[in-house]
């Protein structure tokens, strides 16, 4: 109301897919719809507010997020790091087994849950192929986490899945990894870690879901799985564990150049500069030009 009182453009920016339970929260959520120009973090999270909310497209603009391609760099992480950040999760310096990593917040929609069940489906047919590091702090939720840590030991993966706590260093701790599974239950609206993880030229496995369907090229830098279903996530992991260490470089290295081009910070701060701009000089904000990621 102030900027129209006062004739000075408005831009919202839509950084995720907020929840409108009830009609007084979907009022209050629908005000970052109002923008002279609306900014969305995805395709997905553009959909969503055209389907959503009653705004001319011609005013949503999707620009990706960014990723620190300074620190998400693996030229930037020296090999005694990520050895360090191995040996911290007890993986041998020669260690035959492909380690994933599943970075994210201790909480039921990101999927940990699946993820212990296809790797108890994976030990069943193939033991000691793998080594699990389920990355991420629980935030107060410490049944989640005592579920997490009996579902582990209900299968016998004690010594297979590690729940490490909050990681500091992720570029290192993508580094160390093999494999990075983002197995989320519901759909993200940008998903910034697969973004990262590729940045640092490992492949990824993620659900088939929102921002992930544009960050992550099916067959090309990772894989797309069904989400929740923990079968096909064991058969993804099993095709990167199969693909070995010079096939799982090589689609590394197709992300890490993909990401490089599409998701650095400064083209997401030139698009969003290029916007404002076009806003104060009065023209169309030209809602798919800021999007050529995609």
């Amino acid at each position: 109301m102030g900027a129209r009182l006062a004739r000075v453009p408005f831009v919202t920016t839509f950084h995720g897919i907020y929840n409108a339970r009830s009609p007084l929260k979907r009022f209050y959520n629908s005000i970052m719809a109002k923008g002279d120009v609306v900014i969305a973090n995805s395709e997905f999270t553009r959909e969503h507010i055209l389907s959503h909310y009653a705004v001319d497209p011609e005013k949503v603009t999707a620009i990706p997020r960014g990723a620190d391609l300074e620190i998400f760099d693996p030229a930037k992480v020296s090999q005694a790091d990520a050895q360090a950040m191995r040996g911290a999760w007890h993986v041998a310096a020669h260690e035959s087994r492909c380690v994933v990593i599943a970075p994210a917040r201790l909480t039921r929609w990101k999927g940990q849950l699946v993820l212990i069940e296809a790797v108890r489906l994976i030990e069943q047919r193939r033991p000691g192929t793998l080594k699990v590091i389920i990355a991420g702090d629980a935030q107060g939720r410490v049944s989640y986490l005592q579920e997490l840590q009996a579902a582990i030991d209900g299968a016998g993966l004690r010594e297979v899945v590690a729940l490490v706590g909050h990681v500091d260093t992720m570029a290192a701790a993508f580094a160390a990894s093999d494999v990075a599974v983002f197995p989320v239950t519901e759909a993200e609206a940008f998903g910034r870690g697969a973004v990262e993880a590729q940045a640092m030229g490992v492949p990824v496995i993620a659900s088939n879901l929102g921002g992930f369907t544009e960050t992550v090229v099916d067959g090309e830098t990772g894989l797309l799985v069904a989400p929740g279903v923990a079968p096909a996530l064991a058969a993804a992991l099993e095709h990167l564990i199969d693909l070995g260490e010079p096939g799982r470089r090589e689609m590394g290295d197709r992300a890490r150049q993909r990401a490089r081009r599409l998701y650095a910070t400064s083209a997401l701060q030139s698009a969003t500069l290029a916007v404002y701009r076009r806003l104060l000089e009065g023209a169309s904000p030209k809602p798919r030009a800021a999007a050529q990621a995609f």
